[in-house]
């Protein structure tokens, strides 16, 4: 069996190595799946319950799906081949016809009545070299009825000139039909323009050929599935020229950007109509459109320096924007999406230098919007409305370079002071990948806060970095994974001010610890409760209280320089004691462990530390079975 799958996977290899193109590189996909139905049997995907077919690439092939939709296998003659009653496969190479003839033998029967009743037949049947993309007999069917009925009448001039659009006066096979390509059609030259995309769909004015290749004595038949208008405008004249995309002409002049849509290139626009330009709030409408950054930057998000037909997307696809950031361009059944939401009204209006789709609501991008948007309907929500109602929305939706500290909605356990809100907004717009270990950040309550660097973390004070920086138009957003606390006194002060430490703060003092435990120099303390004292056995507790120099020996085994947040532990974090041994750190389920046991309480932050509450005594790992804290040996000290 294992022979058997890695012949085939190099004969897939070998066969994609010799593809002179994506289309010819599926194909050969599809041929190697259907091999075990016989010679020239292409293995196709079908969409449930629709007539799409797709020659599979691999990504299809094991996924089962083409735009979220479920597909079936079915096994088909490869294109020029036919099968022969009896025999296995497809063995017989179609016979080679005219143009006309051909026609009939793809199943392309309206396009060939058509080009009866315009008087094309004797042109496709005679001497030449054509390359005709012939619209399917559902493509006919597709066509509204006014279109239709206005090319068949008329004498049928409309009806020779629709299908002459349809024609190149050259043989074009679909490797020479090159992304971007295009060709002079037999219809006064316009010309019809090709798009070759990487998983292999090939379109023509954005048209996907639906069987390609297939041969005729003079010339050759691309069959697509849509019928094709000539392409005559740019795009900035499309928009101009369109009623329901008045306001977004009006932006783009204002922007600066009709030049561009101008120019030759090769483009995409999503293309907001008025109605969505109407369903943004017009106090944030009218800020937009009166910043020309923000404007420029609105606009770019909804352009591709590239033309993606909407029958070239078969699944999700983040693809770059003019403004630089990501898009994702997916696809839902018959539906093209954009970030997932079917808001696509209107696909495939192609200019000559691109496409437009037409789209029922305005995308917004992060770069155009102040701090509050940025954080409105996001997984930040509680703190932006504790923000609202601490009455900081004056700093959130003006032009401050600022820089939010922003908790994830889940990192909120109880009701946070409010006079704690302008701590989480520091004065400056920063970038959490310039932010370096040891640096402090003044925040607008006029609290120094500190930034920790470790291997896989960027914390600040105790909060860690969650997500990547939301960087609006003034103001950045930082989303953190827990609820900033700033420290409020060093650790004798956090100590003495958390009941759960009386018996500690008087060990400390005993073992005459308190002036290293009040100098700047950062430590981080696991700190016994008086749980964890209590726990030790009342005569051993007496003799270690009685003995300041092994009660210091103790105490240094749960203390060392600097600062380890919790969210600067991972598997197998060491860390070294004053004591001279050195601590196993580990993170499971969200809980820390010191030497397996696990911390109880995280993160209480001093100016000169930073304590973790521990309800047991922390023993080395090699002598954690002896219960007498006599017999523990802490090292030198003791």
């Amino acid at each position: 069996m294992k022979v058997c799958v890695l012949l085939l996977g190099l004969a897939l290899v070998l066969t994609v190595c010799v593809a002179r193109s994506p289309y010819q590189a599926v194909l050969q996909h599809s041929r190697i799946r259907g091999r075990t139905h016989g010679p020239n049997v292409c293995a196709m995907q079908q969409i449930k319950g629709t007539n799409k077919k797709y020659f599979t690439n691999c990504k299809q092939w094991y996924h089962r799906k083409i735009c979220g939709k479920p597909t079936v296998i079915t096994y088909e003659c490869c294109p020029g081949y036919e099968r022969i009653p009896g025999e296995k496969g497809c063995p017989a190479a179609l016979p080679l016809v005219n143009i006309y003839n051909t026609l009939g033998v793809v199943g392309a029967t309206t396009t060939q009545m058509y080009s009866d009743r315009a008087e094309l037949r004797e042109g496709i049947e005679g001497p030449g070299s054509f390359t005709f993309f012939a619209p399917s007999n559902q493509a006919w069917e597709a066509l509204p009825t006014e279109i239709l009925d206005a090319l068949v009448s008329n004498v049928n001039i409309e009806l020779l000139n629709a299908l002459q659009y349809h024609m190149v006066n050259r043989r074009l096979t679909s490797e020479e039909l090159k992304h971007g390509s295009s060709f002079p059609s037999m219809y006064q030259d316009f010309h019809v323009h090709i798009h070759h995309y990487t998983n292999g769909i090939v379109t023509v004015n954005c048209a996907r050929l639906v069987k390609p290749d297939q041969h005729a004595t003079n010339g050759i038949v691309h069959v697509v599935d849509r019928v094709i208008i000539a392409v005559t405008n740019n795009m900035q004249s499309i928009i101009d020229n369109n009623d329901d995309l008045e306001t977004l002409s009006m932006a783009f002049a204002a922007a600066g950007l009709t030049a561009m849509l101008e120019s030759e290139g090769q483009y995409t626009v999503f293309a907001p109509t008025n109605d969505a330009f109407e369903k943004i709030p017009r106090e944030t409408l009218n800020r937009i459109l009166g910043d020309p950054v923000a404007l420029k930057d609105l606009l770019n998000y909804h352009i591709l320096n590239n033309i993606q037909c909407a029958e070239s997307i078969v699944s999700g696809t983040p693809m770059e924007t003019l403004q630089g950031t990501m898009l994702e361009v997916g696809c839902d059944g018959d539906q093209m999406t954009l970030n997932g939401k079917a808001i696509i009204t209107k696909k495939d209006h192609l200019g000559t230098n691109g496409v437009i789709h037409y789209i029922s609501e305005l995308l917004i991008p992060d770069s155009a919007k102040t701090l509050l948007e940025l954080a409105q309907d996001s997984s930040v929500s509680t703190v932006t409305r504790l923000f609202v109602e601490a009455g900081l929305t004056p700093h959130l939706t003006g032009s401050e370079a600022l820089t939010m500290i922003a908790p994830l909605n889940n990192a909120f356990k109880g009701n946070l002071m409010r006079k704690l809100m302008s701590n989480h907004i520091l004065k400056e717009q920063l970038s959490s990948k310039s932010l370096y270990h040891g640096q402090e950040l003044e925040t607008l309550g006029g609290l120094k806060l500190r930034v920790f660097v470790y291997r896989k973390n960027l914390c600040i004070e105790n909060a860690c970095i969650a997500a990547h920086d939301k960087v609006g138009r003034y103001a950045t957003m930082f989303t953190v994974d827990r609820v900033l606390t700033p420290p409020m006194g060093n650790i004798m002060d956090v100590l003495k001010a958390d009941d759960r430490f009386i018996m500690l703060v008087n060990a400390i003092q005993t073992a005459g610890m308190t002036e290293l435990l009040n100098q700047q120099e950062p430590f981080t303390f696991f700190a016994p409760t008086d749980e964890a004292l209590r726990a030790l056995p009342q005569d051993e507790l007496s003799r270690l209280m009685r003995d300041p120099q092994q009660l210091s020996g103790v105490l240094k085994y749960h203390l060392g320089k600097g600062m380890v947040v919790s969210g600067g532990v991972s598997s197998h974090t060491r860390f070294q004691t004053l004591q001279g041994e050195k601590l196993e750190l580990a993170m499971r389920n969200y809980t820390v462990y010191v030497n397996k046991i696990p911390v109880t309480d995280t993160d209480l932050m001093a100016t000169n530390g930073i304590v973790h509450a521990v309800n047991s005594v922390i023993r080395p790992l090699r002598e954690s079975h002896v219960s007498n804290i006599n017999h523990i040996k802490y090292g030198p000290l003791l």
